[in-house]
């Protein structure tokens, strides 16, 4: 229990972490996917048994799950490989030519190779990197390699062209090299085509050379009808099953179906083998195709096939749409369905202009449509779809049910809703498509503060960033501020309540800085959205100038607040001298000859930025009190609503000293002010402590009196003007 634990943590720990959780699309592991999973530890079980009882039980499941995968898909007099790697059978197959075609191989090695050195032909529209892999297995030369290109002017653009490949394969001949094998495509990896296998079988046959056939198209031939095109694959000398993906079968091996009729060289090339624990990799297939059934098998692939044509029917009849370009097959029951968004089907059906865009129109469109893509495998992810590159018609996005069906178990509601999530988001791509000429445009009329990236790998509208209008700062101050307030203008864009996405863009390759606009609908006026952006980004930059210049008025009011302080204690020192400063004898002097302390208090006014002593302060809020003025207000506003007791609250009360100051200097005391030569601290008389007091009090009162006497309040205002 404790290990399966740490398993569950290893597969999950990556789901923990992340904020949001993984939309990855998993496999649908039905009953038949269980037997499938149940043959592997079944195996590990049978490997335990006596090898003889073990000899007998592999040959009849090898013998078994051969003959039912030969039958079923019409390959007669076969034998069968079962192989992790689905390109490893091919290996197998290319070092059985070699050891049949060279007769002294299995004695010299790769020496009698040099005589004649073998040519491999493969199209070039098949699996990237299938040839390559081939020359490291075998040890031979990329010189070996020769990629036949596809056909330009007749027939599809991804079949092998077949008349050049004779005319390779006799210039080879001539300069004394042997063609060796062939590999041609029933269903190319990208678009799903079929070579024209008869021709390419005929061809082979006059050369002496091996045919290999692989391909999801393979998989039709387990149907009833099969097109002649994929049909003349039974003629082949060879071909690689992937009944796994087809049938929707987890964890299952890959087959090669060939026909030899010399048994030690396929022993000799590893297609056999004398271990009978290797024999028991057939043991799930032979499971799940015992579990199946041939009408379960048939119609699985013939769901598949059903799938393809509910989903290129409305692409192909429906106006809505005509943004798309197909990229089929010319046959009726392709298991392939290839589209693209299309340029000039945009601008004709939304009478736009994309002027402009010519010289990166395939990257904008291949931007465009890998977004598509990504998309729909977002918003309907069993529907399997995904994206290609390929070399002519550039990024696509391809739905092949034979490869996906079975696996995530796409329904006919599923490919129903991938149409309908076309619909949507057609008129969205086009809408943009048509509005990223005048992004452009708006942006550039406000060059002053936007700068305009020309972005064709991003898929929307463009990339704008704000442009700092202070022309004093050095460079890297600039950038500092650029990042700073770009990164806050993405913020508030983000929290507009629209439907527009803002983002950073892609994580590499952009200039840093940028705000990303994506896809936006046809109703997006694009000159409110620059003129927003440009306003928004204008309201952040001023602010923060303004705490910048706040900022600054604080740090020179503290440091000017610094100097006059210790000004004053430099002249407290000559008033007092040194010899009061020293801890025993200053308190002796003290004693016997008292001085009065010169240190007045000190207050940072923010909205002037200045500094006000005790005697200014109080100088300043007479002023405000007789005007009838608040704190910090302009000039000219009304002083009706402010009493003299609110305007005097105002004032500083945190020391006794400044409340009689203020309090005498628009009331006159009636007692005679205090004496010049007065103490503090410890060296003031009780005496003169409760003199003060009294003193106090008296003003207090005096000014509780006149509030009771507004026409002596105003006397005192007329005497003071």
């Amino acid at each position: 229990a404790t290990i399966l634990h740490l398993v569950h943590n290893l597969i999950h720990e990556e789901e923990e972490t992340e904020d949001k959780p993984s939309q990855h699309r998993m496999q649908n592991v039905g009953e038949q996917g269980h037997m499938a999973l149940l043959g592997h530890s079944l195996a590990a079980y049978i490997s335990v048994l006596d090898r003889e009882r073990l000899r007998k039980l592999t040959t009849r499941i090898l013998s078994d799950t051969t003959l039912w995968l030969c039958r079923l898909f019409r390959y007669e007099n076969g034998s069968a490989y079962f192989h992790e790697d689905n390109r490893d059978g091919l290996v197998k197959v290319c070092r059985l030519i070699i050891n049949a075609r060279y007769e002294e191989y299995a004695s010299e090695g790769y020496s009698v190779l040099s005589f004649k050195q073998p040519i491999i032909y493969q199209s070039a529209s098949c699996r990237p990197g299938l040839g390559q892999h081939l020359c490291s297995q075998l040890g031979l030369p990329l010189s070996s390699l020769c990629t036949v290109p596809c056909n330009t002017i007749f027939g599809s653009q991804h079949q092998m062209d077949v008349a050049l490949l004779d005319k390779l394969i006799k210039e080879d001949v001539e300069a004394g090299k042997l063609p060796l094998l062939l590999i041609a495509n029933a269903g190319t990896p990208g678009a799903g085509h079929t070579d024209k296998l008869g021709r390419l079988k005929d061809l082979c046959d006059q050369y002496k050379m091996w045919l290999h056939v692989e391909g999801v198209n393979l998989a039709t031939l387990a149907l009833g009808q099969v097109t002649s095109a994929v049909m003349a694959a039974t003629r082949s000398d060879s071909m690689t099953l992937t009944p796994g993906q087809w049938l929707g079968l987890p964890a299952v091996t890959a087959v090669t179906l060939y026909r030899h009729e010399d048994p030690a060289l396929s022993l000799a090339a590893g297609l056999t083998s004398s271990q009978p624990v290797e024999k028991l990799r057939a043991l799930p297939l032979w499971l799940s195709l015992q579990y199946l059934g041939h009408n379960g098998i048939v119609q699985k692939i013939k769901h598949a096939a059903a799938l393809v044509s509910i989903t290129s029917l409305p692409l192909n009849h429906r106006p809505s749409l005509l943004h798309f370009c197909l990229c089929v097959e010319d046959e009726l029951n392709s298991p392939v369905v290839l589209f693209k968004f299309s340029q000039e089907m945009s601008a004709a059906s939304s009478g736009g202009s994309v002027e402009g865009y010519c010289a990166g129109e395939k990257e904008v469109l291949d931007a465009f449509n890998r977004w598509l893509g990504e998309q729909l495998a977002q918003l309907v992810p069993t529907s399997g779809v995904d994206v290609v590159e390929l070399e002519d018609e550039g990024t696509c996005v391809r739905f092949s049910p034979l490869l996906t069906a079975a696996v995530l178990g796409t329904q006919h509601k599923d490919v129903e809703d991938l149409v309908e999530k076309l619909m949507e988001l057609v008129p969205v791509m086009s809408s943009t498509m048509c509005l990223r000429q005048d992004f452009r445009e708006e942006t550039h009329r406000h060059a002053a503060t936007l700068r305009y990236m020309e972005e064709l790998s991003w898929p929307g509208l463009g990339a704008v960033r704000y442009e700092p209008q202070a022309e004093e700062m050095d460079e890297s101050r600039r950038k500092q501020e650029l990042e700073k307030i770009n990164t806050e203008l993405l913020k508030k864009l983000q929290e507009l309540d629209t439907d527009i996405v803002f983002s950073t863009g892609p994580e590499f390759g952009t200039e840093e800085g940028f705000i990303f606009i994506g896809m936006v609908t046809e109703d997006v006026d694009v000159s409110e959205l620059v003129d927003t952006i440009a306003a928004l980004g204008r309201d952040i930059e001023e602010s923060g100038r303004l705490l910048e210049n706040m900022t600054e008025v604080v740090r020179k009011g503290i440091l000017e607040a610094e100097l006059q302080l210790q000004k004053a204690n430099e002249e407290k020192l000559m008033e007092e001298g040194m010899l009061r400063q020293l801890p025993l004898v200053g308190s002796v002097l003290n004693w016997f000859s008292p001085v009065q302390s010169s240190i007045k208090g000190r207050t940072f006014n923010l909205a002037a930025g200045i500094v006000l002593t005790n005697t200014h302060l109080v100088h300043f809020l007479s002023l405000c009190f007789l005007t009838g003025q608040r704190l910090f207000q302009r000039p000219g506003a009304s002083s009706d609503s402010f009493s003299e007791t609110s305007s005097i609250g105002q004032a500083d009360e945190t020391t006794r000293e400044e409340s009689v100051t203020v309090s005498s200097s628009i009331h006159p005391p009636p007692t005679p002010p205090a004496p010049e030569d007065s103490h503090t601290g410890s060296d003031v008389s009780p005496q003169e402590v409760q003199e003060s007091s009294e003193q106090v009090q008296a003003q207090v009162e005096t000014e509780e009196a006149s509030e009771e006497r507004p026409s002596e309040d105003q006397e005192v205002e007329q005497s003071f003007r």
